[in-house]
């Protein structure tokens, strides 16, 4: 289906899976609110709605897990809840099951958000922060309820995975002035990740684990911008001309599979509150789209294949899907002077190198 427009018209949270399977929201209009679940994996999207008897509150978050459940973190009185919600009846007369995982305390000054989803699909993270430090909770797929599994000296938010198998997590730490991205494992141990300079202020976006592509911003060159790098490089990071955009680019979403491929990877941008681009760090070159009408969330998912995927609903389609591919990018102009031609994106800041993470330097 072909949709031209390119308006956001809803702007709640939107969280699809890392296989794309499933995806969630939180449906409904004023005090009416109710958890969604949509099933991707298949010829044609369709939503299944979760209501229970209680309306659900407006700052209330779902997270849809592999298996189709769907989890839901709600404020009660003193405590954070965690519940697993799934359709049960029958064709007929559908319910909604609900399984309590448990809860964490919502102490004086804690901030508590959900990560995104987990790349094994079977478990959920939550970030805690207080006053001084950040508290990573396994919010389900742990036997004993939620349980703490790492602990953060000073204020994070972010979360990026740099792994397939769910273990390494990327926040962005607020530490001494200063914000740097650290990689936590999730067995215990916390390590630097992204210093470009020690005046700048380094958040990581989004992460490819197949091919290693980074995607940061950071006001390292004088003022804050889109950069790129690759884990495990001995090159910096590189600021392109082209993601010098006059409004706001924040990424969304990166393909996976391109296996030590990182140029290659299609990156997709929302820009401001209704545009979208889509870019290649081998192109050196930014493409400005239509998204569709009632685009959900400003959110989608690439597949390893380089198609992107939006979602979007509007009343004559309330469970949409627009497919887009990679634009080809414009050939370079033919130089005729016989110098060679200038690097149009030359690094920033060539004397800075970013601290490792397990050694293992960015570029």
């Amino acid at each position: 289906m072909t949709v031209c427009a390119i308006e956001i018209t809803r702007t709640d949270p939107f969280t699809i899976t890392a296989d794309g399977a499933y995806a969630a929201r939180l449906a409904g209009e004023g005090e009416a609110r109710y958890p969604e679940r949509w099933t991707l994996a298949g010829p044609e999207a369709y939503a299944v709605p979760l209501p229970l008897a209680q309306p659900e509150e407006a700052d209330s978050e779902v997270l849809p897990l592999a298996d189709g459940r769907v989890l839901i973190h709600r404020r009660v009185a003193d405590r954070h809840v965690f519940a697993l919600l799934y359709p049960t009846g029958t064709e007929a007369a559908p319910r909604t099951g609900e399984l309590v995982l448990g809860s964490v305390p919502a102490q004086e000054g804690l901030r508590v958000t959900l990560l995104p989803p987990s790349p094994d699909g079977a478990c959920a993270y939550a970030l805690a922060v207080g006053p001084e430090d950040s508290t990573v909770w396994q919010v389900a797929g742990s036997p004993s309820g939620p349980q703490r599994v790492a602990q953060v000296p000073g204020l994070c938010s972010g979360g990026v995975w740099l792994d397939r198998a769910g273990r390494l997590l990327a926040l962005d730490r607020e530490l001494d002035g200063r914000t740097k991205t650290v990689a936590v494992d999730l067995a215990g141990a916390v390590s630097p990740l992204l210093q470009i300079s020690e005046d700048s202020d380094d958040r990581l976006l989004l992460a490819a684990p197949d091919s290693g592509l980074l995607v940061i911003r950071s006001d390292a060159p004088g003022e804050p911008r889109l950069g790129w790098g690759v884990l495990g490089s001995a090159r910096p990071v590189r600021f392109p001309e082209c993601l010098r955009l006059e409004e706001e680019a924040t990424p969304f979403a990166v393909q996976p599979g391109q296996v030590l491929m990182p140029e290659t990877c299609g990156v997709a941008l929302r820009v401001g509150e209704a545009g979208l681009a889509l870019w290649r760090p081998a192109d050196r070159h930014v493409f400005r789209l239509g998204a569709p009408t009632g685009w959900l969330g400003g959110t989608g998912l690439w597949t390893a294949e380089g198609r992107l995927h939006l979602p979007y609903s509007v009343p004559e389609a309330p469970c949409g899907v627009m497919s887009l591919g990679q634009p080809v990018a414009p050939l370079p102009p033919v130089h005729l002077d016989p110098q060679p031609p200038v690097d149009p994106d030359p690094p920033a800041e060539p004397a800075a190198r970013p601290v490792p993470l397990q050694q293992a330097p960015l570029g």
